[in-house]
């Protein structure tokens, strides 16, 4: 298996990349319908969330708004990343291992129709549509920090609710310790697949407690709608506390499982990329620090660097799910 190793892959960004947004088509009249339904019960928090955001709504996806959620954890106050740099400085190698290369190559992922297949050790294994899963769990926005273990960071307004509420409907059996996420491997619209970077399917895992934490969110939507293709569409997990890879994008399946799952990137490189990869300054990647990271959109002359914190800042919410365990050995 061929692991890329150059470090221009690695390399914090030189500024905005101006590779344009494609406009979104092709969603279903169900999805619109759905979304404007739940649109009015949200105006108030989008109007708070405006001003901080410093920036206007893109308006180029069908929209999925949020309640802002009153989770504990949930919503940080820092500025937002612009939506032209969450939506175009990505990874996703699945299309292409530069950051700019999403953009430009997911567009012609289709995701309609969509399904996510329960498997293993649940009471109620099975298929659910988008559909379904959309209206499992009211929307909520959540704003969290995104760490990459590159040494980048970003902030972002996701829309999606709680993992737990769909753990909580497929009934797992008491052996099931863990869930292995799959993800989509097309390789007619995904140029990286046909390549062995990674093994594909990407995949990734979880404790059955840490996917169970009500910070875990399944995502469908950001900056109020629908994912971009380069964002993970049309459902993805978000991890705060992890570094960035640990949110698997474009899942298709959760596999419930009773041993600790082998992940792609662990599979690729074990020694850089462990299996819980919580966000921790003190220990560095084998080839940087992680003390310190590059906040996206702060690239000027004089930005300086953020100390990075501990589970990314929510160490309050998730250091309990870690007790007694040798961070540094558990990487």
């Amino acid at each position: 298996m061929l692991i890329r190793s150059d470090r221009d892959a690695f390399q914090p960004p030189r500024g905005n990349p101006v590779t344009p947004r494609a406009f979104y088509q092709g969603r279903r009249a169900l999805l619109q319908a759905w979304a404007a339904g739940a649109a009015g019960a949200a105006l108030a928090p989008w109007a708070a969330r405006e001003a901080l955001a410093q920036t206007a709504r893109p308006g180029k996806r069908a929209a999925l708004p949020g309640a802002r959620s009153a989770l504990p954890g949930a919503v940080t106050m820092e500025r937002l990343t612009a939506y032209d740099d969450v939506s175009s400085y990505n990874n996703f190698y699945e299309f292409g291992t530069d950051k700019g290369d999403p953009v430009r190559q997911a567009q012609r992922l289709r995701t309609d129709p969509w399904s996510v297949r329960i498997e293993g050790l649940v009471h109620k294994p099975g298929r659910l549509t988008l559909e379904e899963l959309l209206r499992l769990a009211p929307m909520e926005e959540r704003i969290y920090r995104l760490r990459c273990v590159e040494g980048w960071s970003m902030v972002i307004p996701w829309v999606g609710y709680s993992l737990g509420r769909l753990i909580e409907r497929v009934q797992p059996m008491g052996s099931a310790k863990y869930i292995e996420f799959v993800t989509l491997a097309d390789r007619e619209v995904m140029p990286g697949v046909r390549g062995s970077v990674l093994d594909w399917p990407y995949t990734e895992g979880l404790r059955l407690d840490e996917a169970q934490h009500p910070l875990t969110l399944l995502a469908f939507g950001l900056y109020g709608e629908l994912l971009p293709p380069q964002n993970g569409a049309p459902l993805r997990l978000v991890v705060p506390w992890k570094y960035g890879f640990k949110s698997a994008k474009s899942i298709v399946a959760l596999r419930f499982v009773e041993h600790e799952p082998r992940t792609a990137w662990n599979k690729a490189a074990a020694n850089e990329y462990g299996f819980y990869s919580n966000v921790n300054p003190e220990v560095d990647h084998p080839r940087w620090s992680q003390a310190t990271e590059r906040r996206i959109g702060e690239d000027g002359l004089f930005a300086r660097k953020r100390k990075t914190l501990l589970f990314n800042g929510y160490e309050a919410q998730v250091g309990q799910l870690y007790a007694g365990m040798d961070l540094r050995k558990h990487y």
